[in-house]
């Protein structure tokens, strides 16, 4: 790194930009990004000596430690809120927590002395650019030390000023007025209480320019820079300062040291305890204000204070919880609809014929069915299958093709409407022209060995594969994932397989003859116990390839070697994405499109590995089965994950507080209280959008046969909402805040499913629900020709939609049949539109399949076309950005450049009149001598 001179250092100018994309890793010394050192103290020494003792991998004695500037070591003064170095002026922006090498319990000697020398040289390091350290030992384990920074004036306005940071210039004077003014008393009731979180005054802001520094809105030095920037700020520059050099590669950044286990942990200040107001009176206490107006359950019906959770937690946090929340309320109106729909086959399932028809002991009684699989499967009654086929008219209604055309136009409302949010957001939180260069991750910077000729630049730059090395490791990704895909089919397989062979032991054991005084037999049929069963498994096996393949898409995606963490979220989000779709939906994909349509017919069904006869629906369809499964899965999901999320943290944080020596608070300083906190991972947030997609997948993909869908994720969203909230502000760390435009990769995710929605939803209908084949009934066959009814009708649906097949035709009819016992029948029924036996093409399908087909295939492409139709008008109809934010940042943006431009205008003006009055003297000064 190059240093610069002691003048320069004096004057604390910065003289050029920080272009180079770097972060935490080993880079080379020509690719190190640009930080200028701002000790006023000889600063080029220290490296120097450092780079001269460390430049080889076997560390010898360190002959010029004495150069090296270490923190100054000061007691505890016995403030647990403090918030500020000993002396109560200088605040705390970040806190670096090491274990003691001369007093580690296993002490390798020569490990030890390394680690100790690389991080008395980055701590050195950061005092010559700029950071004030102050260390303490732990009042609890003598062995941790403390190492506090704080970031002087001039340094936060240097680096403010690199890394574009807006911030105000005037106070806001434009006048806002919420559309909603008139509801002003009924949402004052929802709102957080203004008297306790009081709004966020509005600025004019502009990125920070040092020598425009009289233009901005600096009142007090102290508070000019928040909390959440200061740490902003810091963090840049600990991800940035060099320990060590190797062959000419600098190794530099936080991250790498805490992941060496150099440094135990590194993170910003919470402000005050969660349950608790800071003594300090200078504290605001914000941690406690959003605990109770935010995380705590009383406050489980109120908004989310925003303002306060980009202000605290940074805009990547508030995005998050700003999407989380409006997601949630959007939801509350497929809710209301899905529960009107579900209202509706419920108090309508009496009115339902078709059951009645299974039901009745006339015609459902008389019914005999064909054994459902080989060897096993008796005969059975149709009318076994009355209790689910009075289920199956609850969500098998008119009801859910208007709920599945509902969802289709509400996805988009609420796409549509989120992109609208989200530009307000970006207006409010002064991310519209957000200017941040993208650091490369330390992984990628690691790994530049290659040297290569920029085509533009005709400069050198280091790379870390060539062309054919990044091809193979593309493939080999791409493989891995292959493998785990198809890993997660054959679990589908091995599903399947368990469905057959477990199905004939049902059948074999649970009673067949209708008895109503059996409640167990009355609901549990030998289908829905498979159902059941088979469901409950394959949840736990979701779960099981869930954690593993977390692991394996993180090695997958570390391998791959993304140069940018965007990059790598965006790798890692597509895979898990395209992992958990298969995880999570395959069975249900199954269970809808596959299951019981390739079954043949009895005399030759058709066989899974040439032995396990396919399943086959209930007579009337596998809709109530796919119900079963979204039912187990995804409230299942939502259950567990909420367990895990409170409790996982909870006991971690538990164990650590009886591990520790002294676990009172009252005498714990606030840094040594959030050390044993957990810590946030850099993925945290990744794993908390991934569920909420995956949820809403279960929502829109197979809304249509389950309408009360969206009121299981409102309120799971509910609790998920105040559980991330408690998590953040009771059980983790305070995490370094980020900036955010928008919710990334997982926008286009969401249009993704929303395209596949009005496919899958129109697909359940026509293929899985008999919704057509009783319309083609009622219409077509109920009436002359087909039908003998001379009005349309449903009477005698079941008794036409079900083939008849002659028992003497089974293949193994010369084995004696072992299934005699519901009477002397030499006739069978079966689900299928086939020919009877005797018909010229008898077992072939007859005409009523064929107009089934057709309407089923015309139904698919007037829904798809309609609902794909409506959603392209929304989206033309409703622009991205409202037309009131559209004028309020060309409004801002105007009054910024002309502030900007007057106030350059004066300076100049004022600098012309000082020249002018010096030019005058010294014309006054040349003429008066030729006078005298």
């Amino acid at each position: 790194m190059q240093m610069m001179s002691r003048n320069v250092l004096l004057n604390m100018e910065l003289e050029e930009d920080d272009d180079e994309d770097g972060d935490i890793g080993d880079v080379p010394d020509s690719r190190r990004p640009f930080l200028a050192p701002h000790s006023l103290l000889p600063s080029g020494l220290v490296l120097e000596n450092f780079d001269q003792t460390i430049v080889c991998s076997t560390f010898g004695p360190l002959e010029n430690e004495q150069d090296f500037r270490t923190p100054e070591f000061e007691e505890f003064n016995g403030k647990p809120d403090s918030l500020y170095f000993t002396d109560g002026q200088r605040r705390i922006d970040f806190v670096l927590v090491y274990e003691d090498e001369t007093k580690k319990e296993t002490n390798k000697k020569g490990t030890n002395e390394k680690q100790r020398r690389k991080r008395q040289a980055y701590e050195s390091n950061l005092i010559c650019h700029g950071l004030q350290l102050e260390a303490t030992r732990s009042v609890s384990d003598d062995k941790l030390v403390f190492v506090k920074v704080h970031a002087p004036w001039e340094v936060l306005c240097t680096y403010a000023e690199i890394m574009h940071i807006k911030l105000p210039l005037k106070p806001n004077d434009l006048k806002t007025r919420s559309p909603f003014h008139t509801l002003n008393w009924f949402t004052k009731v929802l709102s957080v209480n203004e008297s306790v979180i009081k709004p966020e005054q509005e600025f004019f802001t502009a990125p920070f320019e040092k020598s425009r520094m009289n233009d901005f809105y600096i009142q007090d030095r102290d508070s000019f820079f928040n909390p959440a920037t200061r740490s902003r700020i810091v963090y840049f520059i600990l991800s940035r300062v060099k320990y060590q050099v190797m062959n000419n590669v600098n190794k530099f950044g936080i991250n790498r040291l805490v992941s060496s286990g150099i440094y135990k942990a590194a993170f910003p200040l919470h402000d005050c305890r969660f349950n608790y107001e800071s003594e300090d009176p200078n504290c605001p206490s914000e941690r406690y204000l959003l605990y109770r107006e935010w995380a705590h359950p009383r406050s489980i019906y109120k908004k989310q204070p925003l303002d306060l959770i980009r202000k605290y937690y940074g805009e990547k946090i508030g995005i998050y919880f700003a999407w989380l929340g409006y997601y949630t309320q959007m939801l509350l109106l497929a809710a209301v609809v899905g529960v009107a729909c579900f209202l509706y086959g419920y108090f309508s399932q009496d009115n339902c014929s078709w059951s009645k028809e299974v039901c009745d002991p006339d015609i459902g009684g008389q019914i005999l069915m064909c054994p459902q699989c080989d060897k096993l499967c008796p005969f059975w009654r149709l009318n076994v299958t009355c209790e689910s086929s009075k289920k199956l008219c609850i969500f098998d209604s008119f009801g859910t093709l208007v709920f599945a055309v509902f969802m289709g136009v509400w996805v988009t409302l609420f796409l549509e409407f989120w992109k609208r949010r989200q530009a307000e957001l970006e207006y409010e939180w002064d991310t519209v022209e957000l200017q941040q260069e993208e650091q490369a991750r330390p992984e990628y910077e690691a790994q530049c060995n290659h040297v290569v000729i920029n085509e533009i630049t005709q400069e050198e730059e280091r790379i870390p594969f060539t062309a054919c090395g990044k091809c193979i490791r593309v493939t080999l990704c791409a493989s891995a994932v292959f493998f785990w895909i198809l890993l997660i089919i054959a679990s589908v397989i091995g599903i399947i397989v368990y469905r057959l062979s477990v199905f004939i032991v049902f059948s074999a054991t649970l009673p067949t003859n209708p008895n109503g005084t059996d409640p167990i037999q009355k609901y549990l049929t030998p289908q829905m116990a498979t159902s059941i069963t088979a469901s409950i498994i394959s949840f736990i096996i979701i779960m099981i390839l869930n954690t593993i393949y977390e692991r394996v898409a993180i090695m997958i995606t570390n391998f791959e070697l993304p140069r940018t963490q965007t990059d790598y979220e965006n790798s890692l989000t597509m895979k898990m994405f395209l992992f958990q779709f298969v995880n999570y939906y395959s069975s249900c994909f199954y269970i809808a499109f596959f299951k019981g349509k390739f079954v043949g017919y009895p005399g030759d069904p058709v066989y899974w590995l040439g032995k396990y006869r396919n399943e086959e629906c209930d007579p009337g369809g596998c809709l109530l089965e796919l119900t079963t499964q979204l039912t187990i899965i995804m409230g299942g999901k939502a259950i567990w994950n909420n367990i895990q999320e409170v409790l996982l943290p909870w006991v971690m944080n538990l164990i650590g507080r009886y591990q520790r020596v002294s676990g009172s608070e009252n005498i714990t300083p606030r840094w040594e209280q959030d050390y044993h906190l957990q810590p946030m991972g850099k993925l945290g947030l990744f794993y908390e959008y991934l569920e909420m997609i995956i949820q809403f997948g279960f929502v829109t993909l197979f809304v249509a046969s389950f309408p009360l869908a969206p009121l299981l994720a409102l309120v799971n969203n509910i609790l998920e909402i105040r559980v991330d909230a408690w998590k953040l502000t009771t059980q983790y760390r305070r995490m370094v805040p980020e900036k955010a435009r928008d919710i990334g990769a997982w926008q286009p995710i969401m249009q993704g499913i929303a395209i596949l929605a009005v496919v899958t939803n129109a697909m359940i209908i026509a293929f899985t629900s008999d919704m057509i084949p009783r319309l083609v009934y009622y219409w077509s066959f109920s009436i002359p020709p087909y039908g003998d009814h001379s009005t349309y009708t449903m009477d005698g649906y079941i008794n036409n939609t079900l083939s008849v097949f002659n028992i003497t035709d089974f293949k193994n009819a010369d084995k004696e049949n072992p299934y005699i016992g519901l009477g002397n029948y030499t006739l069978c029924r079966y689900r299928d539109f086939r020919n009877p036996p005797g018909h010229p093409q008898e077992y072939k399908h007859n005409i009523y399949y064929w107009h089934v087909i057709a309407a089923k295939l015309a139904f698919i492409i007037v829904m798809e076309h309609i609902i794909y139709s409506v959603k392209f008008f929304i989206s033309y109809a409703i622009p991205d950005v409202s037309k009131i934010t559209k004028s309020k940042i060309k409004r801002e943006k105007y009054l910024t450049q002309k502030l900007l431009h007057e106030s350059h205008l004066k300076d100049l003006t004022k600098n012309m009149g000082l020249i002018a009055e010096r030019m005058g003297e010294v014309v006054d000064n040349s003429v008066r001598p030729k006078l005298e």
